[in-house]
């Protein structure tokens, strides 16, 4: 299994909020997708991101899969649009 963490930083906090509903619809649109989780950061500390998104796949290879799914890639699209700062980790579980 293969877990991947991403956080996201909005220029405007108020983007949080739809950004998760984008995210959380991939569950029903990406088969590769196992499981997701979407936060808003409540702590809005200097060192905070605004929210962060926890992704489970059985394989790497379900990863790449998903990084190229044209679902994926519109919400991609939008977080670079709105000019969104990613940190990303992957790892196995």
């Amino acid at each position: 299994m293969v877990r991947h963490i991403v956080f996201m930083k909005f220029p405007d906090f108020s983007l949080a909020q739809e950004a998760k509903e984008k995210l959380l619809s991939m569950k029903n649109n990406i088969d590769e997708l196992v499981d997701i989780e979407v936060g808003i950061d409540f702590g809005r500390s200097e060192r905070s991101f605004d929210l962060a998104l926890v992704t489970t796949f059985e394989s790497k290879e379900d990863l790449d899969k998903y990084r190229v799914h044209p679902y994926h890639q519109e919400i991609v699209k939008w977080l670079k649009a709105n000019e969104t700062e990613t940190k990303v980790v992957d790892y196995m579980i």
